[in-house]
């Protein structure tokens, strides 16, 4: 099975649903800061970059050493605390985020039960919530926040999580809200500041990037280097002062054929599209789990993609990044629609996991996406429009299409520079809006979405949903040995391959039989596909249990809509005369 991965600034996978609330519960909160202007939002970058007003006490050292990044000595400051004054609030919510920096999130929901069994304190009730967003109980999470919130508790975190929580619903002008109240109250708090500064315009974000990498935080060594390489393309990007990537065709829908991808002569490994690049045609896989456009060296070279800067590109697999580099393609063409000055990521590879090239559905933001496989075409239509909604101007969404729209005086969610999904851009227009659900739409799943990436709550067996990713670029369903274990039996399989853009995947697992159900569907899978999720969790930020693949996938008719967190799965039997 090739796992064909994700790529750099978001990871890949997708999918599944039930419910995805907007709010587990009613908050209470109902006033908001204004967001700076932007004369006034340059100052307050500076501020917000600016070391915090030094503090001698224990609580600052640990807080110092965590902005910086030394988290274990921040953990043994706080353990430090704990023996002066064991029901600390501040130490113990403290040592659960420096293991949760740490990504040892079994030791974060220790230390929050320890800290929650001799004090019920709201610090530690938001701390420990954020053990549960990163568990995948977003619900759960959410449910506590609103709580802290409600009883009187303004905890700036609090409102942070919040905001985490209805991005990832589409409900971005509620986030934003969220964000200005987290950061009025914190201004120092790091993790606070990178939320806050991703709804500033591009020339301030490229000011907050210089000015972090100049001075200590908390980032690591493979997220300098990928922020660094991001920060060379906005800087390159914006002295060229091209237009921005925008369709220029007279057309607002298409259709255009499936292409089949074989494994073998008789067998489909997926489906490709035909996209011209600068006029030269290539076949590159239709992959739900990626983002954007990403081509092999020769497939540039032959398009006349010139390099712009270099960065690297990651996916499934134990091999690490792969170099790749940025370039603008000056036509993208996919069925009736042609786009102009447009982003592409090139790999310095012969191929992108055996293939030319992957697009990411992403890609098409700006449309409803209708993935008919059983007639095997792709269906682009405009999206419902809101009620409060004038003329929109449809483009092909990648990462310099976020910044210089934010350059224009619009903001609302980001794109992501590392695959720790770090904020670092404003986004689209669409992103000032929170999720508007069409009255044809009412009975679509609602998903959760991080970046590019779709998670559907799935239920397997009988235990609590997990989420599931969606990603037409695998192969088959497959499942993270931890969440199998829960309903079945897992037991090595060296005869089985995983491998993607970052190599193959050192140990593979099969589960026995699983249930899944997601949407308005019921699957029976024997002997499913196990590895190892954690890293993929890690980027995305919250726990991914799962992938639900072509070899399903293919026997459905999927909508997607992006910008709004929806998505429809349709089964029809007499097509295929089961």
């Amino acid at each position: 099975m090739d796992q064909i991965p994700g790529r750099k600034y978001r990871l890949k996978f997708i999918l599944s649903v039930c419910t995805a609330s907007v709010a587990a519960a009613q908050l209470t909160f109902s006033q908001s800061p204004q967001p700076a202007s932007e004369g006034a939002s340059t100052g307050a970058a500076t501020a917000a970059n600016a070391p915090a007003p030094p503090n001698t006490s224990l609580l600052g050292e640990a807080m110092a050493l965590y902005r910086k990044g030394d988290f274990a000595a921040a953990i043994a400051k706080y353990q430090e605390m704990l023996q002066r004054s064991p029901k600390s609030p501040d130490a113990y919510a403290g040592i659960v985020r420096c293991h949760l920096k740490r990504k040892e999130v079994d030791l974060a929901a220790q230390a929050a039960e320890q800290g929650l069994a001799v004090s019920n304190a709201p610090r530690i009730r938001v701390a420990r919530a954020e053990v549960l967003f990163r568990q995948g109980k977003i619900s759960e999470a959410e449910t506590e926040w609103v709580n802290v919130i409600n009883s009187g508790f303004p905890e700036p975190r609090a409102y942070l999580g919040l905001a985490r929580v209805r991005k990832a619903v589409a409900m971005y002008k509620t986030a934003e809200t969220f964000v200005q109240k987290a950061h009025e109250l914190d201004p120092w708090d790091p993790d606070i500041q990178e939320q806050w500064m991703a709804t500033l315009s591009r020339a301030e974000q490229i000011k907050y990037l210089e000015d972090s990498l100049a001075g200590e935080n908390n980032w690591d060594e493979d997220r300098r280097a990928i922020t660094r390489s991001y920060l060379e393309y906005l800087k390159e990007r914006s002295n060229r002062k091209t237009p921005p990537c925008r369709l220029v065709s007279n057309v607002v829908a298409t259709e255009a054929p499936l292409v089949r991808l074989l494994l073998d002569p008789k067998h489909l490994r997926g489906y490709g599209l035909a996209v011209e690049l600068n006029g030269h045609k290539s076949s590159l896989m239709l992959d739900t789990g990626a983002t954007g456009i990403l081509v092999r060296r020769g497939v540039a070279e032959k398009a006349g993609i010139s390099k712009i800067n270099e960065t690297k590109v990651w996916g499934i697999g134990d091999r690490g990044g792969r170099n790749a580099y940025f370039g603008i393609a000056d036509t993208i063409r996919v069925g009736n629609l042609e786009f102009q000055n447009c982003a592409v990521e090139v790999i310095e590879s012969r191929s992108v996991a055996d293939e030319d090239g992957l697009i990411g559905a992403d890609v098409f933001d700006d449309f409803l996406i209708d993935l008919d496989f059983p007639d095997e075409k792709l269906k682009l239509s405009p999206l419902p429009k809101r009620p409060d909604e004038g003329e929109r101007k449809l483009s092909l969404k990648n990462e310099e299409q976020d910044s210089e729209e934010a350059d224009q005086g619009q903001t609302g969610d980001s794109a992501k520079t590392d695959n720790q999904k770090t904020e670092v851009t404003a986004g689209p227009a669409s992103r000032s809006h929170d999720r508007y659900i069409a009255p044809e739409m009412q009975s679509y799943s609602r998903v959760y979405r991080f970046g590019h990436d779709l998670l559907v709550p799935t239920r397997i067996g009988d235990v609590p949903n997990k989420l599931f990713l969606l990603d037409t670029g695998s192969f088959t369903n497959s499942i993270s040995p931890a969440a199998a274990r829960e309903v079945t039996k897992v037991h090595d399989d060296p005869n089985m391959k995983v491998r993607g853009i970052s190599g193959s995947v050192d140990k593979v697992f099969s589960a026995n039989k699983a249930v899944l159900q997601f949407g308005h569907l019921r699957q029976e899978n024997q002997d499913m596909i196990a590895f190892d999720t954690t890293s993929l969790s890690e980027r995305v930020g919250t726990e991914v249990s799962g992938f639900l693949g072509f070899t399903m996938l293919h026997f459905l008719d999927v909508k997607i809509d992006y910008r709004d967190a929806l998505a429809d799965f349709a089964f029809d039997r007499e097509r295929w005369h089961f």
